[in-house]
């Protein structure tokens, strides 16, 4: 995995000429590597993001950075990025003269932060409006975390055989299991009538991990497992095999029945609701609260391998 992907961003950067190297490549300790959001970029610190963007890549360059995401991602997962990004279009037609923020399909940008190789550490972030993905590469071991993947609209329909439903599983999939639950269930599972106005975490560089609140695992029926460890993977599996089993494998260390579920809001469709997964290392994150509860916003973060940190400690202690 890390050898593809170091190939795969070498192809890139030697294909840049020097105006676009000096946007897409930093210093590994630029402060730009953990700056990151989901936002539109008028809305950034200095109403820009940094890097190179698609639309300033030639047609091979664009090719070679989606050579480098696919070295990462799953077909799936590569899919639902396709089809978040063009969402954007949507969203300029659906908007019309009244738009506040760009919106483009190709107003998504590549950093690519230190060299890439073998040894040593090196990372690379995937960004634009409602996709945030952060891969930090230490000695040849992967982190993929921070993770973000939103959707606006979240039902994009235009009658039959044209609806865009970027992130089904992760709605319907939790829906079916807060609906699920008994009485008694309900009142751990359930945090709050009303939802909150988004995740919690937002895009901060860091993050701890959240009261334990919620239905614990082991309050849920066989078939509620089961729901939840599928929604669980429908996250993990955006990622090829390799990354995705090495994350259920670390879920999975850290104990399923130390794992919650926490719901808030309404159960019906198009009408705001958030839950949250907390286990002993991770938190998911979802929000489902704008434009007529039909905007999500998720997330994926590692309370202690945000950004690669724990390889890299572990990569300082051998060589310092």
């Amino acid at each position: 995995l890390a050898g593809d992907m170091t190939k795969a961003a070498n192809a890139l950067l030697a294909s840049l000429n020097a105006k676009q190297k000096a946007r897409a490549a930093f210093t590994f300790k630029d402060e730009a590597r953990t700056y990151w959001h989901f936002i539109p970029a008028e809305m950034l610190k200095g109403g820009s993001r940094k890097g190179l963007q698609l639309k300033e890549m030639t047609d091979p360059q664009r090719k070679l950075t989606h050579a480098l995401l696919k070295t990462v991602l799953s077909e799936s997962g590569h899919a639902k990025v396709k089809n978040i990004m063009f969402l954007e279009d949507i969203l300029f037609m659906l908007e019309g003269k009244g738009r506040r923020f760009v919106r483009d399909s190709e107003a998504y940008h590549v950093l690519v932060f230190g060299k890439p190789g073998n040894k040593g550490a090196w990372g690379w972030r995937f960004e634009g409006h409602h996709l945030s993905f952060n891969y930090t590469i230490v000695n040849g071991k992967v982190s993929v975390v921070p993770s973000f993947w939103g959707s606006n609209p979240a039902v994009c329909d235009f009658g039959p055989g044209r609806r865009i439903v970027a992130l089904e599983v992760e709605e319907m999939s939790a829906r079916k299991l807060r609906k699920s639950l008994s009485a008694a269930q309900a009142k751990l599972a359930v945090i709050a009538d009303k939802a909150p106005r988004d995740i919690l975490t937002s895009a901060l560089p860091k993050v701890e991990a959240k009261d334990a609140a919620g239905i614990p695992f082991g309050k849920l029926t066989k078939a509620q497992q089961g729901e939840l460890i599928k929604l669980m993977q429908e996250y993990t599996n955006r990622h090829r095999t390799i990354v995705a089993k090495e994350d259920w494998a670390k879920i999975e260390k850290g104990g399923l029945e130390n794992i919650r579920f926490a719901w808030a809001g309404s159960t019906k469709p198009f009408e705001p609701h958030y839950y949250r997964i907390q286990g002993p290392s991770f938190l998911l994150e979802y929000a489902n609260t704008q434009n007529g509860a039909n905007h999500i916003h998720a997330t994926w973060r590692d309370f202690n391998g945000d950004f690669g940190r724990d390889v890299l400690r572990e990569h300082f202690k051998k060589n310092h």
